[in-house]
């Protein structure tokens, strides 16, 4: 089987921009405003144009001549800097002539198929440039989809025992807004302003929201005092919005990476699309926060490595960037009945009831006593534990032995997007689940 070749498939990613094998670009039909558009299009080399009008309706009379007049006369260099000024993100062209840029490329460890005009796209988030070719939210979504593919692998094929919730916590710990907005500012990336085409392509450049304090025109009250209300089809609240509690088994099937549910607006985009754009627009036009953002420039930055230089440099780039982040999932978990789970877990084992054994004690009648309790089933010691009475140490034993189980792991961690092709391939282990009380 021979492996696909990622430029080849990827046109509803790359734009005409930032795809190397583009010289010609056609277009359908032509109006006086594309003038700044199709100038967006143009790189350092010269770009021959071949306009292929078949318009739906007549044009009015003379824009068919403007258009042309536009393709055969050169625009001088002061029409041509007015033009680009006015553009909502920076050309492609300037992202040579940007030293920040370039810093930024080699500061990363980029790969050197990766150019700079993509670089320079990813830090345009949509909230600047709604242009889906000139923006970053093509690259995002499927960034977002290869972080939660490598990150959700990585955590249960090296622990394989983690509950469902712990899970959730881990996969936001490692790859969560909150930690690619800290993973931006780590880069030395910088937020323009304001967008515009005059910025420089090394900045980050949104749309930034109004402060969570300010008020609303002419009401009195203020934007984090309104109310969030979502709706169905039919005008009617969800459940979410009620208050009620979402199972695990919910947000495990109808829930994102992080156990988040997820919007309207992605989940009727197949059916109403019209809907969701607007939705969209509407959300865009109200800026987005700096934390957004950043999170959509990282997404969108791996989504980029792994089109333009495969497979193999993208799981790097995320070894390098977002699993060397050192997390102690031992401060994951919360037990609120650790004795209770701990019998329930020996049972459905196969193992003799857990029983709780003094070890040693110091101080029994002093004013700072200290106990160390061990639960054992059988002869096997499943936990230890220590505290300043003797229920403290019991139930500090069996959260030793709950996190003992849960934080197995394996000796040879194989992930699935690794496995070589044609070789053998040696499956992980499957856990049976929590313990469900």
């Amino acid at each position: 089987m021979k492996a696909l070749r990622l430029l080849r498939w990827s046109g509803s990613v790359l734009s005409p921009r930032t795809r190397p094998c583009c010289f010609f670009i056609h277009q359908t039909q032509y109006r006086n405003p594309l003038a700044i558009n199709l100038l967006r299009f143009q790189s350092t080399a010269p770009i021959q144009f071949q306009p292929a009008i078949e318009p739906e309706d007549d044009p009015e009379p003379g824009e068919t001549e403007r258009a042309e007049d536009f393709f055969h006369n050169t625009p001088t260099q002061e029409e041509r800097e007015s033009i680009l000024s006015q553009l909502p993100s920076p050309h492609p062209q300037h992202a040579h002539k940007s030293a920040r840029l370039s810093a930024l490329h080699t500061r990363l460890m980029l790969p050197h198929r990766l150019p700079l005009e993509t670089l320079a796209r990813c830090l345009v988030d949509p909230s600047a440039d709604i242009d889906p070719h000139f923006n970053n939210s093509s690259l995002s979504i499927l960034g977002y989809d290869l972080l939660g593919l490598y990150t959700s692998e990585a955590v249960l094929c090296r622990h394989p025992r983690l509950p469902t919730e712990v899970m959730f916590a881990a996969m936001w710990a490692y790859c969560g807004p909150k930690t690619l907005a800290a993973i931006t500012r780590e880069w030395g990336v910088e937020v323009a302003a304001a967008p515009g085409g005059e910025v420089d392509p090394g900045y980050l450049q949104c749309k930034h929201v109004e402060a969570g304090n300010a008020s609303v025109d002419g009401t009195g009250v203020q934007v984090k005092e309104l109310p969030i209300v979502a709706t169905d089809a039919k005008g009617k609240p969800t459940l979410g919005e009620l208050g009620w509690r979402r199972g695990v088994s919910s947000r495990t099937v109808k829930s994102d990476y992080f156990g988040d549910e997820i919007k309207r607006t992605e989940l009727d985009y197949a059916e109403r699309p019209e809907l969701c754009r607007e939705d969209l627009q509407r959300k865009l036009e109200n800026g987005v926060t700096l934390e957004t953002a950043s999170t959509n420039f990282v997404r969108a930055l791996m989504g980029a490595v792994y089109l333009h230089a495969g497979k193999k440099a993208a799981y790097n780039f995320f070894k390098a960037h977002i699993l060397s982040r050192h997390l102690e999932f031992s401060k994951l978990f919360e037990f609120r009945q650790p004795t209770r789970d701990l019998s329930r877990l020996c049972a459905r084992e196969g193992f003799e009831s857990p029983v709780a054994r003094i070890l040693s004690e110091t101080g029994r009648k002093s004013r700072s006593p200290v106990f160390v309790v061990g639960v054992f089933a059988g002869k096997d010691k499943l936990g230890e534990g220590s505290g300043s009475s003797l229920d403290e140490a019991r139930i500090r034993a069996a959260v030793g032995a709950l996190k003992g189980w849960y934080l197995y792991s394996p000796l040879e961690v194989n992930v699935p997007s690794q496995a070589v092709r044609g070789g053998d391939w040696k499956p992980v282990m499957v856990d049976g689940g929590e313990v469900v009380v």
